[in-house]
């Protein structure tokens, strides 16, 4: 629902699958909910191909995928029908338990006889940059919540629910853009009555992503006790450098005395040091250390926790960084490409061809040379956009 432009593109892949392609595989990416795996079984249905899925999050090293996939991407179903390789979930191999999965992904792709897509909600880590060269980029956008609200009104209909006042509004309001989350409030809801009103909508808990965030934050902020800072963070579900973000974007808000202040900082730029350390040996025993000291360290800064209760802010600075680091990370893959194209170091790239490659993008009024540059290039459309100072 509201994806034609990524289902399309998907299925223009999935029709002309190459082995000897330059792009071999897909990679579907975008938030939670947004039909990426459901569109890759509805593509392979309509195309009559049977689909063989692995989640990435079981197999996080090369002997997990290999055992998995790998014999099936080279061999035709018992009925001689022709397969999709649904990797799900690839963010799911990033991290410290991450031993050579990247890397099996890779080998499977170049043997698969048949086209590999990976789904991801986010892919811009740099240790997913071989999977982005070798796959052709699927955008999926977050759901607008009027075509939320369609679709569960679709559903309703068939499933004879009846809907009272503005229950679906508030339903798909409250949904985030996330609408596998909606349908299954709605079955929750409409499966025991028939009916889907308003006072029961109102009763469910609203699906706030924050809400684990927000606890966590508290049990930091109002405790001095290590053993329940410790264990602050451990069921959030998200990345310890989001944890970080919003401590470092709410600290200033909770914390008054100025020495205090100055202490949880110091814990934080410890902290720092740390993950800097993880990323720089790929040390992941390292990640207790940058754990502890952001959630330990914070709340043994203060004598004794503060009486108010601030309101928490979402970290604003984790989003710029965020799409620093993607623009960053598309100047990167630019590089390696024209790097290896050339046969010169991805340094020199950088700091000598990229900028005359954006002079002439950006003021180049012919488009069949654009075109025909990008092609000598190997360009993807957003790479191109970005040349030209889109």
């Amino acid at each position: 629902m509201g994806q034609d432009v990524a289902v399309q593109q998907l299925v223009g892949f999935v029709k002309g699958f190459s082995r000897t392609g330059r792009r071999k595989a897909a990679l579907l990416y975008g938030p939670v909910g947004s039909g990426k795996t459901c569109s890759v079984y509805a593509v392979a249905s309509e195309l009559g191909l049977e689909v063989l899925e692995t989640n990435a999050s079981d197999f996080r090293n090369a002997d997990g995928i290999t055992s998995t996939a790998g014999a099936a991407s080279r061999q035709m179903s018992l009925f001689n029908r022709g397969k999709v390789i649904l990797i799900d979930e690839i963010d799911g191999i990033s991290g410290q338990q991450d031993r050579g999965g990247v890397g099996a992904i890779q080998e499977l792709i170049e043997s698969s006889a048949f086209p590999v897509v990976m789904t991801a909600n986010d892919p811009s880590d740099k240790k997913f940059a071989p999977l982005r060269k070798a796959s052709f980029m699927v955008e999926f956008q977050q759901m607008p919540v009027p075509a939320v609200k369609e679709r569960l009104a679709k559903i309703a209909v068939a499933e004879k629910i009846a809907i009272d006042g503005d229950a679906l509004t508030i339903l798909a309001n409250r949904s985030a853009g996330d609408l596998r989350g909606a349908i299954t409030d709605l079955q929750l809801l409409g499966s025991m009555s028939g009916k889907l009103s308003t006072e029961a909508v109102s009763e469910l808990s609203e699906r706030n992503r924050n809400e684990e965030m927000s606890s966590a934050l508290l049990r930091v902020f109002k405790t001095t006790d290590v053993g329940i800072a410790a264990a602050a963070f451990e069921k959030v579900e998200a990345q310890p450098e989001e944890c970080f973000a919003w401590i470092d974007e709410n600290l200033p808000n909770e914390y008054k005395k100025p020495e205090e202040l100055a202490a949880a900082y110091d814990a934080l730029s410890r902290a720092d040091v740390f993950r800097g350390r993880i990323m720089r040996r790929q040390d992941w025993r390292l990640l207790t250390y940058y754990i502890q000291l952001m959630s330990i360290g914070t709340a043994i800064a203060k004598e004794r926790k503060y009486d108010w209760i601030a309101p928490f802010k979402q970290p604003s600075r984790g989003l710029k960084i965020f799409i620093a680091r993607a623009k960053h990370q598309r100047k990167l893959d630019i590089a390696a490409k024209i790097a290896e194209l050339l046969h010169a170091p991805k340094s020199a790239v950088l700091s000598d061809t990229l900028p005359f490659l954006r002079l002439i993008f950006s003021r180049e009024n012919d488009k069949r040379k654009i075109e025909k540059m990008a092609a000598e290039l190997g360009l993807e459309p957003d790479e191109v956009n970005w040349l030209a100072g889109a």
